[in-house]
């Protein structure tokens, strides 16, 4: 009996179905009456009879397959043959498994977290006896239902609970392999992952992701507890039979398994049922590199540094970092549940019969933040863990080490990528370089500049990126870009140290464009509702930044007094200053206040050296080192003093509130005058307020503020340009110190350790960094 089904996708299932069962050999039904634990007995295969891969009973045909062609090679000629098979399978499974599907609606056998350790299929898989790779095991073993934590709170009882699992595999693994047989069992699968994707096979994208979270949650106690050569060897072991002799084995599985994660993510498309696979992919491969926080020093070579940087991974650099990139630029919402869980269908389709006929075995549900738990709970604090999470491999990898004798390449490719809207026929310099829509990257990062890893992604782009930072620097809206980096710095109390830094960095190297530097002060805002000292109606964008620049380095004098922190905010603001336009009367007078506040601290300090050498009592006193303090900030006093005069020197004809803050507090001034570090500095803005206060003068006496404004105005056209001494152009550039890596690398992990969606690591255990820090 055959029958002609058009069926979508019917040329492109996965060839699992090509060993067909037709009516003259029915399915044999399981009596559960005779044996109640008949579909929890783990069946062995005869010698010899699973040469070719087949299955060896009816309940594993359904996903075991013979040797598959790799998924990204596949021909439509291997599917030819399924849909009887198809049919029996629906139709055995709706015979045996009614009560594993009423199980399933019900929502019962739902596995706790605390029962792990004592679950049969696991003691199985980490106890003495060795598991083929041809066992039904394996397809009950990873048939159940499961959603990645997204919390840190939830990984680490789920870690809890896989720790003691873990380490009875580690002393048993040796022996009987069955770690290697798990990750082979994995790369089965994902080798028909893309014809699944196409065709909407749940079923084996389910058993595959299943696949893969075991490993992680297994590879994650395996790093922490052994070294890489250790984990090398643990991926080795085979099953030994008794009295034979098992050499090292011929294939890398470490290798394999770390080129077919790479392969996952590039190749298989962003879905909603492909969501979870992708997510366990790059986490993975996070775990694998997790080397790195168990170690102080940085970690500059290994097994896994050389897989990655030369091996099979090689090929596929650019085409991973595009991956990573287009998965943060997308922002993909984690889907709802029912999306990629087998949740009951009213109708009874095909896909939910297989799966609950599958599901019926040892695991049968294991939920852990599963259908009908506080997915959105979990997901409120962080609802784009396959963005955050692809954003945190890319910082990870874009800061790897050099090698002795080749470059990392994938800082090559996040260096050179360029513009999809490129169409010059400059030809491509690097191997690694790729094509990107910088308009949506662009967009992207605007709109997550909340988190330090996309101010981090920010930093590298501006820093090494030609392209990207002409790309930025040539955008007419770049105040969607600068009010998310100043609103950092404004909340520099709630933010931690690395993120103000790279916020101010940021800034720092825009400000070297002169472009930039004009363009701020064109860029009108509107009530700026975060800005809470003063209510800000009308700010040109330009002296929002100055004004948000002077506070933190009030902050800074008054909190941190971080010197290398005062540098960049002055550097930033000397900078802007030749290109200084119709500054806010606000902003003018904040520049002022910064300066009363220097010329405060100043005397201060002054007058506390002075007391103290005049009532030192012997010469063994420690006292403090107030030459030091002075010489500090004398050095901001000369910065503030040749950002004022750089202003008044090349646009104080467009500055009018800035001469009149400076008449008003000129009384300031006058103990620098005769300052051996300040003298020639201090000639012009004696010659400036010298000038307009004799132009006050003849004005007369009682004027109103308007009266003043308008002098002012009128004066700064009449002054003589040649009365103003000139002086260096006040331009500063940003340099990476020696050695960044010291710096970049502790923060990209401080940064997995704290943002890692549901990653949890023991912190006593840490090394890198220390769990105070930033």
């Amino acid at each position: 009996m055959s029958k002609n089904l058009n069926y979508p996708c019917k040329a492109a299932l996965p060839h699992f179905f090509m060993e067909t069962i037709t009516p003259r050999h029915p399915l044999p039904r399981q009596d559960s009456s005779s044996n109640p634990q008949s579909r929890s007995v783990r069946r062995r295969c005869a010698p010899g009879t699973a040469t070719t891969g087949r299955p060896c009973c009816p309940s594993s045909r359904i996903l075991c397959w013979t040797t598959p062609t790799p998924w990204w090679t596949a021909s439509e000629g291997t599917f030819c043959t399924w849909v009887d098979g198809a049919l029996n399978l629906l139709a055995y499974a709706r015979q045996t498994s009614v009560e594993a599907v009423l199980s399933l609606e019900m929502g019962a056998n739902t596995s706790q977290l605390s029962d792990l350790p004592n679950n049969p299929s696991l003691k199985a898989l980490v106890g003495t006896e060795s598991i083929s790779e041809n066992d039904p095991f394996w397809n009950q073993l990873i048939s159940f239902t499961v959603i990645s934590p997204t919390s840190s709170g939830d990984s680490k009882l789920l870690e809890e609970a896989v720790l003691p699992l873990a380490k009875l595999l580690i002393e048993n693994n040796p022996r009987t392999g069955n770690l290697g047989a798990l990750v082979r069992i994995f790369l089965g699968r994902t080798k028909e992952l893309k014809i699944s994707t196409e065709c909407q096979d749940q079923l084996f994208i389910w058993q595959a992701h299943n696949a893969l979270f075991m490993i992680r949650c297994l590879l994650k106690v395996f790093i922490q507890e052994m070294s890489e050569q250790e984990l090398h060897l643990q991926f080795s072991y085979q099953e030994r039979a008794p009295g034979s002799y098992s050499g090292a084995s011929h294939e890398d599985l470490l290798e394999e398994l770390l080129s077919n994660l790479v392969h996952l993510i590039v190749e298989v498309p962003l879905l909603d049922i492909t969501y979870s696979i992708l997510f366990e992919a790059v986490t993975t491969l996070l775990v694998f590199f997790s080397y790195q926080l168990f170690c102080k020093d940085i970690l500059r070579d290994g097994l896994i540094y050389r897989h990655v940087m030369k091996g099979r991974c090689l090929s596929l650099t650019s085409r991973l970092v595009k991956t990573l990139l287009y998965n943060f630029i997308r922002q993909e919402k984690c889907p709802p549940p029912a999306t990629h869980i087998f949740e009951p269908k009213a109708e009874g389709g095909l896909l939910y019969g297989l799966a609950s006929g599958v599901a019926s075995g040892l695991w049968s549900v294991f939920t852990l933040g599963g259908a009908g738990s506080k997915v959105g709970v979990d997901l409120e604090h962080n609802p784009l863990p396959l963005s955050n999470q692809s954003l945190l491999l890319l910082l990870v990898l874009a800061n790897l080490t050099d090698g002795p004798d080749w470059p990392n390449p994938y800082r090559q490719a996040i260096t050179c990528f360029r513009n999809t809207q490129d169409t010059s026929s400059i030809p491509m310099e690097h191997a690694h370089t790729f094509q990107i829509n910088f308009n949506s990257l662009y967009t992207a990062l605007c709109e997550q500049q909340c988190s330090d890893q996309a101010t981090l992604l920010l930093y590298t782009l501006l820093h090494q990126n030609a392209n990207m930072r002409t790309y930025m620097l040539s955008r007419t809206d770049m105040d969607n870009l600068v009010l998310p980096i100043l609103e950092i710095l404004y909340h520099v109390e709630e933010r931690n140290s690395h993120h103000v830094y790279m916020a101010l960095i940021i800034l720092l190297i825009l400000t070297e464009d002169d472009a930039f530097n004009r363009s701020v002060h064109e860029v009108v805002l509107k009530n700026i509702t975060w800005y809470s000292e003063r209510s800000l109606t009308e700010i040109s964008l330009g002296s929002l930044l100055i004004l948000v620049v002077i506070r933190t380095i009030q902050f800074n004098m008054t909190r941190t007094r971080d010197k290398y922190l005062h540098t960049n905010c002055l550097a930033a603001l000397a900078n802007m200053s030749a290109q200084f336009r119709c500054l806010h009367q606000y902003a003018a007078q904040r520049i002022i206040s910064l300066f009363a506040l220097l010329s405060k601290k100043h005397n201060k300090v002054l007058e506390q050296a002075t007391q103290s050498l005049r009532g030192r009592q012997s010469e063994n006193t420690v006292l403090p080192d107030y030459a030091q303090d002075l010489n500090v900030i004398e050095e901001v006093i000369r910065m503030m003093l040749e950002i004022i005069n750089s202003c008044l020197c090349n646009s104080l004809h467009h500055n009018p509130n800035l001469v009149y803050a400076l008449l008003y507090k000129r009384e300031l001034f006058e103990q620098f005058r005769t300052h051996p570090s300040f003298q020639d500095i201090m000639q012009n803005l004696d010659t400036v307020i010298a000038f307009f206060s004799q132009r006050l003068e003849q004005a007369g006496s009682d004027l109103s503020v308007e009266r003043v404004q308008e002098v002012i105005m009128k004066g700064a056209q009449a002054l003589p340009v040649d009365r103003l001494k000139k002086f260096p152009e006040l331009k500063f550039k940003y340099v990476e110190e020696d050695q960044p890596e010291d710096f970049f690398i502790p923060y990209v992990w401080s940064l997995v350790f704290n943002s890692g969606v549901g990653l949890h690591w023991t912190p006593h255990g840490i090394e890198l960094f220390s769990m105070d820090s930033g």
